[in-house]
């Protein structure tokens, strides 16, 4: 499919779906991996994984094209575009649109990092386990104010 069919694809969707047309720049973007589809709130223009549709096909591919209007047409109104907003939920169930997209096969899974450091208290001992090197001369403990001291933990 071509940018241009995606272009009249979600004008379309954008009509039946929500009653509104879509006056802006739809593509695709073949860089996009975790996500299946973005919205920009500074052009208002649209894109969208063509790995989504080549693995899944047309039907989930819309369902993301939905949540992307979702995202478009609330934000034009000035009204809770963001994915945490009750208006962008509740938009969202109203047209069939998919809250989040199904993973790629062969995509690389998000990676904890281990626990690498832990700050302790000089007065109570208790422990606060960091993943993250901090300045242990900002903080106090949180049960009884005390001093914190960092410490490096082993890491395999």
């Amino acid at each position: 499919m071509s940018n241009e069919e995606l272009q009249l694809w979600i004008e379309q969707v954008s009509r039946d779906s929500f009653g509104v047309p879509f006056r802006h720049k739809a593509s695709f973007n073949s860089r996009l991996s975790s996500t299946g589809g973005r919205y920009f709130t500074k052009s208002h223009n649209i894109e969208i994984n063509p790995h989504q549709l080549a693995m899944f096909g047309r039907e989930e591919t819309e369902k993301i094209i939905k949540h992307e209007l979702c995202h478009y047409h609330l934000h034009l109104a000035k009204r809770g575009y963001m994915h945490r907003d009750t208006d962008f939920k509740r938009l969202l169930a109203q047209v069939g649109g998919s809250r989040y997209c199904q993973t790629l096969p062969g995509a690389k899974a998000r990676k904890s990092l281990p626990y690498r450091y832990k700050l302790i208290c000089t007065a109570c001992a208790m422990e606060y386990p960091r993943k993250r090197k901090v300045d242990p001369k900002r903080y106090r403990c949180g049960k009884c104010s005390g001093k914190l001291k960092l410490l490096a933990l082993e890491v395999q």
